[in-house]
């Protein structure tokens, strides 16, 4: 491992993690992460740090938390001001960055795709594991197709933006199969189940799906049934995403109408795990939900 240390700080800058990561967006949040440690490692203000590069504090802070793309000269001239003169970690780290801001397949989405929601999926794709709770709708990596659709036509009428939009959905689902497929914990509120989303034609198949992607070894889904009463997800649906990176702490995200939040202070993380894992304890277990939900699409 690679260090650079500043005096009587310790070593703040690690080369192994950021040469291994392989996601540009595990690469952006790592890269930023180092140079917070830089710059809090020589007591340096994101306002004075933010002059070096012409940026303002809120640009500072979102390049720290690995939100926007990296700019060469920016990169060079932050990390020769938080004394990083090694003219090879220097290349190495421009070639991070670099790499760090490369397109994902999803950009070809970019006229349907909110910034907001392009960095959930650039998360997802180098997530390996996912936990979460929803309360409305099935989760969007477990829909049919049909059902995305009738969840689209809830809040778009242009068919080709419709089409667009469910095929983004369904080009995510690769995360679940493949030689290295993320691990998906969900636990579904009884109302998801019982909303007939798109008609008792897709509603059944959307089931059905349910089903079968619940006996696959990677994908766990619990049901919250009515009778458990309140719970502690009283704030609504979330995930949570974590990673194999170990500088890469787990990220909380809670979608809106229009925008989205990602949660990675320590304290907040915690209180999502809390509650994810009262969820699990509250819900039907697996099996007990696989029954469940076999009922449900057997009906009355």
């Amino acid at each position: 491992m690679i260090t650079t240390t500043v005096p009587n700080e310790g070593p703040v800058l690690n080369m192994t993690s950021l040469t291994g990561a392989g996601n540009p967006a595990v690469l952006r949040i790592l890269l930023g992460a180092q140079l917070r440690r830089l710059r809090e490692a020589k007591r340096i203000t994101l306002e004075d740090a933010g002059n070096v590069i012409r940026a303002s504090h809120s640009k500072m802070s979102r390049l720290e938390s690995g939100r926007v793309a990296f700019k060469d000269r920016d990169i060079v001239d932050l990390f020769m001001y938080y004394g990083v003169t090694d003219q090879a970690q220097i290349q190495t780290l421009r070639g991070v960055a670099v790499r760090a801001n490369s397109r994902g397949w999803w950009h070809d989405y970019s006229d349907i795709l909110p910034s907001w929601f392009e960095e959930y999926i650039s998360l997802e794709e180098a997530a390996i594991q996912i936990s979460g709770y929803e309360v409305q709708f099935v989760p969007g990596l477990l829909q049919t197709e049909e059902y995305a659709r009738a969840v689209t036509l809830l809040s778009y009428s242009n068919p080709k933006e419709i089409s667009r939009r469910v095929s983004l959905r369904m080009a995510r689902q690769a995360r679940l199969s493949g030689a290295e497929p993320v691990s998906l914990r969900m636990v579904l509120d009884e109302a998801v189940l019982s909303r007939p989303i798109g008609g008792t034609s897709v509603m059944r198949a959307q089931l059905r799906h349910l089903i079968e992607m619940s006996q696959r070894p990677n994908v766990t889904i619990q049901v919250l049934p009515f009778k458990a009463g309140g719970h502690a997800a009283a704030g609504g649906p979330f995930s949570v995403l974590h990673f194999a990176e170990s500088d890469l702490s787990d990220i909380v995200y809670l979608e809106q109408l229009s925008t989205a939040q990602y949660l990675e202070k320590p304290d907040q993380v915690r209180s999502y795990l809390a509650v994810m894992e009262s969820l699990r304890v509250e819900a039907a277990s697996p099996e007990e939900s696989l029954s469940r939900l076999q009922a449900v699409f057997s009906g009355p």
